[in-house]
């Protein structure tokens, strides 16, 4: 559906750019959007690269272990079916970590990795888990403490303090995961 979407947005923006006279203002436009697009991505993916090789190091080191033992009071409350030494809780760990951190890019490994680890837990192929829905709305709606990648966009796009946004990152993403959390326990059936 979103392709239909850009590609009517785009197809209306050449038309209406040549029938008033745009035509070359279009053409830098798309050549300077190019430019910026390919700047930007390498950006953020060195700064994904740099935080997915740290979070590789502190896997490897145990020190996402520890994070896990400092978690785990709140996940194993949260995660009620999976056993304290399933390697579900330990990817959970990880990708809450990542998170923690903002760097959701390096979450999804993480993520991945813990979906499968519930559902091999979940005895049905048909319907998700409550523990697989809290991890869903868990990493989708996550506190950052530290909002990595926004810092970087903010930064590469010219702001001189890129991280004066902290408090309204804490207090939104601290609302939508207790929103989230609260509906998932509720709607459980």
């Amino acid at each position: 559906m979103l392709n239909y979407i850009f590609g009517t947005i785009i197809i209306i923006s050449v038309v209406f750019g040549i029938a008033t006279g745009n035509g070359s203002n279009l053409a830098d436009a798309v050549i300077d959007g190019a430019k910026d697009s390919v700047s930007l991505l390498t950006t953020m993916a060195g700064m994904m690269l740099l935080w997915s090789g740290i979070m590789e190091i502190a896997s490897r080191g145990g020190f996402t272990r520890v994070i896990g033992r400092a978690l785990s009071p709140v996940l194993k409350k949260l995660f009620k079916n999976v056993q304290k030494d399933s390697k579900a809780l330990d990817y959970i760990s990880m990708n809450v970590s990542a998170n923690l951190l903002g760097l959701g890019n390096a979450a999804t490994p993480f993520g991945l990795s813990a979906m499968g680890e519930l559902h091999k837990l979940n005895n049905s192929d048909e319907k998700a888990s409550d523990d697989m829905v809290t991890f869903v709305v868990m990493n989708t709606a996550s506190i950052q403490i530290m909002p990595t990648m926004v810092g970087t966009l903010r930064q590469s796009y010219g702001s001189s303090a890129p991280f004066d946004i902290l408090p309204c990152v804490w207090i939104s993403s601290a609302c939508a995961l207790t929103v989230g959390l609260a509906l998932s326990k509720l709607l459980r059936q």
